[in-house]
């Protein structure tokens, strides 16, 4: 081992795995850094590696090299000029040992000698001067693996903030856009036996065609913001596993295969607590897919008993396990039903945010919990909304384990670029990469298409597209989205009316309203709006809320004091008792948290101040106000 090599080695603080060659499979090599144009790149992720957390692999979490890089000077130069050797910092080099031995060589960079930057964490947490800092950052660290003949390596980003270029060993493996979403890369014609190095550059920035757009109310969050983990796996192994219950007593699972021998294999599906096995075949395109009935023993999750089951798939030399939930979700005229049964969401807004002053968006399952917890046993809720992208699959198995219904959705927000075929494909392949990660998740029972978004026919065309790309991928789940309201006052007496074009598409009408805290409307006329809808549907108020600074307390009960946010809260809720669709709330927001659109210098400072909590976990009065109604909803 040379002195490069145990260098690197003590840089990746790795483990030694196992993986191999597989020429037929490798990824092209390429030198270039020019940002690959995703418009060309399938709907659905060519490797999906369902479950993945179950599996055994290497988490590259730790400290990585990084470097700053605002005017992009590693994908292009001066008049769009292909970087050269001094700015490509992905390149399979060491700067100092060439900068030793060619007193000419020019480097612009050294990413071994670079500084650290503890991964997962958005790098808007790390250093104060990164705060808002918006654009590309390179990063790089080192992995050992050995490979072996008959496996494949693969790369796994469980999310990464905005525009993805990944180099293994100074070569281009693959590419990724989206901020929320996993990307898997087969790097197995790209590692050699020992140290590899790994180099990402990753653009925060986001364009006119981006999702979401660049003008949003949240934080930037730039940089890796969720493990990147490295698989082996078998040269043919399991892909995919999609499995549920039917209101007929049925458990339907698919299970795909990928690699050289996917189709005519034997797959095994067991249930162990349910007693149940069964042995199928795949399909020409590596399916197998399996039909069993229910026994009598079943018991079917709910928020009250969320019961998991272990299931495991085997084929050839691979397994692959997880532990999913049974039931169903539906609607009838404007009931949401729950295993049959009707079901009152008593829920909240969430961002994808841990407890803190300076959250990095690092959701480990502490963080997590601790956010579940409050609206779990806090709020005496039953449903989350997980705003306004998809979170973190920590968030979703912890969600499906204590016992909590969750909307999931996809950063469809605001004003996306809804003429724009380019935008539409890339929300596209957002709400394939979510469905497929997460539709084993019991809880989550609605995949949302938009939030707060103009009724224009582009529009109608995009988001549609969206609904039935979701019921095409996972028909045993509700859509909906966070639709716009039209307010008009007659006699005096204000009347919201969902006429939005999209009712006819989705299962489920959601509206946000903030009647008495943006607009001229009073906290007096809240209680007596009259709610109406053009089908019979279930209605979800997807939003509702108003500032308040924690610890800022008012004698004439002003906004933005907890006095002003709780009396809000009792208005609207008032109101919420008189709409006879109503299903379900999910008010605006457990948790206050960053947005550089909010800087009021007393009662802001870059926080949204609408969440029921504070960033630090304080309570503000209007928490015991939404916590006594569901207590009360909920006997």
């Amino acid at each position: 081992m040379t002195d490069l090599t145990r260098r690197r080695a003590l840089f990746s603080g790795a483990a030694l795995l196992s993986g191999s060659c597989l020429a037929a499979l490798a990824v092209p090599a390429r030198a270039s850094a020019e940002p690959v144009v995703m418009a060309d790149a399938p709907l659905l992720p060519a490797i999906r590696l369902t479950a993945a957390l179950n599996r055994p692999h290497q988490d590259l979490s730790g400290a990585w090299a990084y470097s700053k890089d605002l005017y992009k000077t590693g994908w292009s130069t001066l008049m769009d000029w292909k970087p050269n050797r001094g700015n490509q910092r992905f390149s399979d080099v060491d700067v100092a040992a060439e900068e030793a031995r060619d007193r000419y060589a020019l480097f612009e960079y050294d990413m071994q000698n670079a500084p650290r930057m503890a991964l997962p964490g958005a790098w808007n947490a790390a250093l104060p001067q990164l705060r808002y800092y918006d654009g590309l950052i390179w990063f790089q660290r080192t992995f050992l693996v050995s490979p072996k003949p008959g496996e494949r390596v693969l790369l796994r980003f469980e999310a990464v903030n905005y525009v993805t270029q990944v180099f293994v060993n100074g070569k281009t493996a693959g590419a990724h856009e989206g901020g929320f979403t996993p990307f898997t890369l087969d790097v197995t014609g790209l590692v050699r036996d020992g140290v590899n190095q790994v180099t990402l550059g990753v653009d925060s920035s986001h364009t006119d065609q981006s999702v979401p757009p660049r003008v949003t109310d949240w934080d930037i969050y730039g940089g890796v913001t969720r493990p990147v983990r490295l698989f082996v796996v078998p040269d043919t192994f399991i892909d995919d596993l999609y499995i549920r219950y039917t209101p007929e007593g049925r458990i339907l699972a698919e299970a795909r295969l990928m690699g050289p021998a996917s189709a005519g294999s034997d797959v095994t599906l067991s249930l162990p607590a349910l007693k149940l096995m069964a042995r199928g075949r795949t399909d020409e395109t590596g399916t197998a897919h399996f039909d069993l009935k229910a026994p009598r023993g079943l018991k079917l999750w709910t928020p009250e008993s969320p019961t998991l089951y272990e299931v495991t798939v085997t084929a050839g030399t691979d397994s692959l396990s997880d532990r999913v939930g049974l039931r169903t979700i539906a609607v009838k005229g404007h009931q949401i039903l729950l295993n049959g049964k009707p079901v009152f969401l008593r829920g909240i807004c969430l961002h994808e945010e841990e407890f803190g002053s300076n959250p990095a968006r690092n959701m480990t399952e502490p963080a997590s919990r601790a956010l579940l917890t409050e609206v779990k046993h806090g709020l005496n809720g039953n449903f989350v909304r997980l705003s306004h992208y998809p979170h973190s699959e920590v968030t979703t198995r912890l969600a499906d384990e204590m016992g909590l219904l969750v909307w999931s959705e996809i950063p469809v927000y605001w004003a996306v670029a809804f003429g724009d075929a380019r935008a539409l494909t890339t929300a596209r392949r957002m709400m394939a990469e979510n469905i497929l990660r997460d539709r084993n998740r019991a809880s989550i029972i609605i995949w949302s298409v938009g939030n707060e978004t103009p009724k224009t026919e582009a529009r109608n065309h995009f988001m549609g597209t969206l609904a039935d790309d979701a019921k095409r991928l996972d028909p045993s789940r509700l859509t909906s989205a966070a639709l716009l309201v039209n307010k008009t006052k007659v006699d005096g007496v204000l009347h919201a009316t969902i006429d939005d074009p999209m009712v006819d598409k989705l299962d489920i009408l959601s509206a946000n309203t903030y009647t008495a805290w943006y607009g001229n409307d009073r906290l007096e006329d809240v209680p007596a709006i009259k709610w109406s809808a053009p089908v019979d549907k279930p209605l979800i108020f997807s939003e509702f809320g108003a500032d308040a600074l924690a610890g800022f307390h008012a004698p004439d009960r002003r906004k933005f004091s907890e006095e002003f946010q709780a009396d809000f809260y009792r208005a609207t809720l008032a109101n919420a008792a008189t709409v006879p669709i109503l299903a379900g709330l999910s008010p605006w927001i457990l948790k206050d948290f960053q947005t550089p659109r909010r800087e009021h210098p007393v009662y802001q400072n870059g926080w949204n101040r609408k969440g029921l909590l504070s960033e630090t976990g304080a309570r503000k009065q209007a928490f015991a106000v939404l916590a006594e109604w569901y207590s009360q909803r909920a006997i």
